[in-house]
């Protein structure tokens, strides 16, 4: 296990011209799994409620086996530990991924922050950064946050 979690930390260290196509798989699932990970880690304590959005939404983005799905989390969770900024994983997703897709992993963050029923200062702001970084714009945003409001209301 320990190797396979070396060799996904590799993939994602890796200059961008001497990846492989899986290694660029594994990086943009690293990048978009550390962002994911930080708004479950922007509140004071972890809810199991978000940690299962974001296995939801990591599960449903890149079909991956439960042992994958266990170890991309682990990755991310000690990457976004030493993360001193996000640009190195949004630069690889502005690289790789389509306008609607960023949008999409938006949308995604604000998931996992409505997950808890709870919406924190650290996981607006954090959302709001990344998505400039992404540029995705103020309406995209506000758009994104409503569609991810809704799905989280529970049914009336």
């Amino acid at each position: 296990m320990l190797k396979t979690l070396k060799d996904l930390f590799d993939s994602f260290t890796a200059p961008t011209g001497q990846q492989s196509p899986q290694q660029r798989d594994h990086a943009l699932q690293l990048a978009t799994a550390v962002l994911l990970v930080e708004v479950m880690r922007a509140d004071a304590d972890i809810r199991v409620e978000e940690k299962n959005a974001v296995f939801a939404t990591l599960r449903e983005k890149f079909t991956l086996a439960d042992d994958e799905l266990d170890r991309l989390m682990e990755l991310a969770a000690e990457t976004a530990k030493t993360a001193y900024d996000y640009h190195r994983f949004t630069s690889s997703l502005n690289d790789h991924f389509t306008h609607p897709q960023k949008i999409h992993i938006i949308e995604n963050m604000w998931e996992v922050a409505y997950a808890d029923a709870h919406l924190g200062a650290h996981e607006n702001h954090l959302i709001s950064k990344v998505a400039g970084l992404l540029y995705v714009t103020h309406g995209e945003y506000i758009a994104a946050k409503m569609r991810a409001r809704e799905a989280a209301a529970p049914p009336i």
